[in-house]
């Protein structure tokens, strides 16, 4: 490892990131629009590092806050989903950063109406629909008064309806994903009713892609997320791809030891005392912990690896670092390379395993992961 390397940091493969979109995009039919979405800091990946990669690649970004909008037009002029909530006082700045709004209720509409005419320009908005997601967007039965009001705004371009699958990604049951679709295909002949055509039409995230759309076109636009960092939705879709596609996780969070010691039988390690040595142990201390996003979940369960080893976490996780066990491994010192997330030798540590101890979803793991680390393209 290079000496000008961070102590701690987020390694990210360029050439993994590529071979992800082309996997997808060889799925999906020829003409398909993509969205990748860049929220929470790419998931944690890192927002600007990821979209100055995929500009050539995709057709939208998809963001979440005016935030992070304003950071993103440092890097990219391409077209942005803003699906986030953006409040009055926030709007002005949102229109002049460019970017089509998601509407969140007829009070909304009309004050991106009124900025619009401020600002001299035509708004360009998605709408969204509550098709039994039960969280954002409009109701089948508010879609009419909502489309006779965008009828009234001259300066509102409504070009877009989209919704959000709730379980798709769980294959084992499609009746609660057929139901949505068929809820949403009602939205869209209301919208078709009342002159709203050539709408950019799109459900579906990764999970919708792998297991609804696939080849078929059904909906103008995709809005890929988890999957083309390299990570799957779920082990069933996982499992229905496996001879079909392959995803390349693209992350790799590496930092190194601080220090090496041995602790006397008897001796206890970390706040709280939750582990004490049964025997003469050696340890390392890592440089890293919960303010980092190495979660207190991985206290005494976790492992990372050291010279392609693993070595388990030994005592509570701090906020900064933590210890593992270092006994097996009799040649390791200070300043050797530690990953926490990624490859190291034959051995591998996943998000999935992660995710599985701390009781939560791949994506926590990557979005938790603090936006303080520097993130390196490779």
């Amino acid at each position: 490892m290079k000496n000008n390397f961070p102590l701690s940091y987020i390694e990210l493969s360029k050439k993994n990131l590529i071979h992800n979109i082309k996997q997808f995009r060889s799925l999906a039919k020829k003409g398909t629009k993509f969205s990748v979405a860049i929220k929470g800091n790419a998931y944690g990946h890192g927002q600007n590092e990821i979209a100055k990669i995929l500009e050539p690649y995709v057709d939208y970004f998809q963001v979440n806050s005016v935030e992070e909008l304003e950071l993103l037009r440092k890097v990219s002029k391409k077209k942005v989903l803003l699906l986030g909530y953006v409040q009055k006082s926030d709007m002005k700045k949102a229109m002049q950063l460019g970017c089509i709004l998601s509407v969140f209720s007829l009070e909304q509409l009309k004050h991106i109406s009124a900025m619009a005419e401020i600002c001299k320009m035509v708004q360009e908005v998605h709408i969204p629909v509550d098709a039994y997601l039960g969280r954002e967007g409009f109701l089948i039965n508010e879609l009419s008064d909502l489309f006779k009001e965008i009828k009234k705004y001259r300066n509102v371009n409504f070009s877009g309806l989209y919704a959000h699958f709730a379980n798709i990604e769980d294959t084992r049951d499609f009746s609660h994903a057929q139901k949505q679709i068929g809820e949403y295909e009602k939205a869209l002949k209301i919208a078709g009713d009342f002159g709203f055509e050539k709408l950019e039409t799109h459900i579906s995230a990764t999970s919708g892609l792998l297991v609804y759309e696939k080849n078929l076109g059904i909906n103008s636009l995709i809005r890929l997320g988890i999957g083309v960092y390299g990570m799957w939705p779920s082990e069933h879709i996982k499992k229905m791809y496996e001879n079909k596609i392959k995803l390349k996780p693209m992350l790799s969070w590496k930092t190194k030891i601080a220090q090496v010691k041995t602790l006397p039988k008897g001796s206890t390690i970390g706040y709280g005392l939750t582990y004490k040595t049964k025997e003469e142990t050696k340890i390392a201390i890592i440089p890293q912990g919960y303010a980092d996003g190495f979660v207190r979940d991985f206290s005494n369960r976790g492992e990372v690896l050291i010279d392609g080893t693993r070595c388990k976490v030994l005592g509570r996780v701090s906020m900064n670092m933590f210890a593992v066990g270092l006994s097996h491994l009799p040649k390791v010192k200070i300043e050797d390379e530690v990953i926490i997330l990624g490859q190291q030798g034959k051995e591998e540590i996943t998000a999935e395993e992660m995710a599985s101890l701390a009781d939560t979803i791949n994506y926590e793991i990557t979005t938790r992961i603090s936006s303080l680390l520097p993130r390196i393209i490779n």
